[in-house]
């Protein structure tokens, strides 16, 4: 029961996608891409990708791996299949951002880099949503919390077939009138699709039962979750199959997001109001490190909902675009998934060590692989540099952004040697570090999963 309860691969996607913020981290601190270069720049699609696909795609990715049989209370359906997929999407990621230096004369010109690129991130996604989907399928009805992941591997589908698009369009190919149309006017469509759905949507999904699981609060399943499920839902569909249509007859896609804008809006204030409840009942009086920076992460997405909805309002939001994506991107998905990935890595590690010696020999607490008033130093620089960083891009500071960013790579950098500290039981008591019967964790992979 242990080893099914294990992702195997799990640990690698996590170890690639910090190395992907690091290392975008790394070009923002040395100014390249936005805001030193525009915004649809081939410099800064470099950087949006390694965050996106890089970081967070892979982030969500392998905790899905994990935590969707959880979800379910189903085994996955294979342990096989996410190493191909991390290769594919890795290396078709790899071949992307080749061809985007080749845009920006970086790399000489190759027009079948984006064709490379294309095929291998779909063969890695398709993998991901092959395996995630037959998982739920073996748990239909889904739960509420399964529900939200469902909708999210469909935005993700949605995300990679615009990718798609203009992908292939950079390589001169599709290049019927209604591709093209859909190149000039989807990209919001593509965004919204990405962080809204693939990663805020399943996000929150997600957030409902790990947040009850870790502060001992009552499981989410109520009228107010529904409804955030439904509205959230009808805002993705009105985005992705509005805006499509909106573009197959010539229309603009204006009108599509602002009815699309109301439903999310909605969607998120009914959020908010769980994720409370669960803050208000739960039984562990004194919450851990996770949970308390989940909440910060949370108010980051607070904020950057009610700055949108003022710049909309007031006609600015074009000239703070970067601004409110790089919060969203920075303080609420990667802020949460920094939160969340300390406790996760903490959790998986136990499990896999001294699960199979439980109640045969003494043994750590979860608690006990980790220290956190030294990681919680790190989590409040690493929010602080972002609260600074994005300042300084609505004050259009780019060399005190660069600043930031290099503060926002420390903290980063600090919270992964907490990770591996905890991976490799640094923390743990000697006494009861290995008891007979268990072994040293892998940095990359687990040993128990089926």
């Amino acid at each position: 029961m242990i080893g099914a309860t294990l992702s195997r691969w799990t640990l690698s996607y996590f170890a690639c996608a910090i190395a992907f913020l690091l290392g975008a981290e790394a070009l923002m601190a040395l100014g390249f891409g936005y805001p030193g270069a525009a915004q649809r720049s081939p410099e800064t699609l470099v950087l949006v990708h390694c965050v996106a696909i890089g970081w967070l795609s892979l982030l969500m990715c392998g905790a899905l791996f994990q935590f969707v049989p959880v979800l379910v209370a189903k085994p996955i359906h294979s342990n096989a299949l996410p190493l191909p997929a991390l290769l594919s999407i890795v290396a078709g990621l790899v071949a992307l951002i080749a061809g985007f230096l080749q845009l920006a004369g970086d790399l000489p010109p190759n027009s079948t880099t984006f064709v490379v690129a294309s095929a291998l991130l779909g063969i890695g996604f398709v993998l991901v949503l092959w395996n995630l989907g037959r998982t739920l399928a073996t748990a239909w009805p889904l739960n509420i919390s399964a529900r939200f992941v469902a909708v999210g591997l469909a935005s993700v589908a949605a995300t990679v077939t615009f990718g798609i698009v203009f992908t292939l369009g950079f390589a001169g190919l599709a290049q019927t009138p209604f591709l093209i149309d859909l190149r000039a006017h989807g990209l919001p469509l593509h965004i919204i699709a990405g962080l809204g759905g693939w990663l805020t949507f399943t996000a929150i999904g997600v957030s409902h039962r790990l947040l009850a699981m870790f502060m001992l609060s009552p499981e989410l399943d109520g009228a107010s979750t529904r409804w955030t499920f439904h509205l959230g839902t009808l805002a993705l569909a009105v985005v992705v199959v509005g805006g499509v249509v909106a573009i197959a007859f010539g229309g603009g896609v204006d009108a599509v997001l602002a009815i699309a804008g109301v439903a999310g809006l909605a969607s998120l204030a009914l959020y908010a109001r769980d994720v409370l409840h669960l803050y208000r009942k739960r039984v562990r009086p004194v919450i851990e490190l996770n949970s308390r920076m989940a909440a910060v992460a949370l108010e980051h997405l607070a904020a950057a909902v009610l700055l949108t909805v003022a710049c909309a309002a007031l006609g600015l939001l074009d000239r703070f675009a970067g601004a409110l994506v790089f919060l969203v991107g920075f303080g609420w998905l990667s802020g949460l998934g920094l939160a969340k990935l300390y406790k996760i890595v903490a959790f998986v590690t136990w499990l896999e060590c001294y699960g199979p010696v439980l109640g045969k020999t003494p043994t750590p607490r979860v608690q006990d692989l980790v220290v956190e008033p030294r990681a919680r130093k790190w989590f409040w620089l690493y929010f602080a540099a972002v609260d600074v960083a994005t300042l300084c891009l609505v004050a259009e500071l780019p060399l005190a952004f660069r600043a930031a960013a290099a503060v926002l790579w420390i903290a980063t950098a600090a919270i992964a040697v907490e990770l591996v500290r905890t991976r490799r039981l640094v923390n743990v008591n000697a006494a009861l570090r290995l008891p007979t019967g268990a072994r040293q964790p892998r940095l990359l992979f687990t040993f128990v999963a089926s």
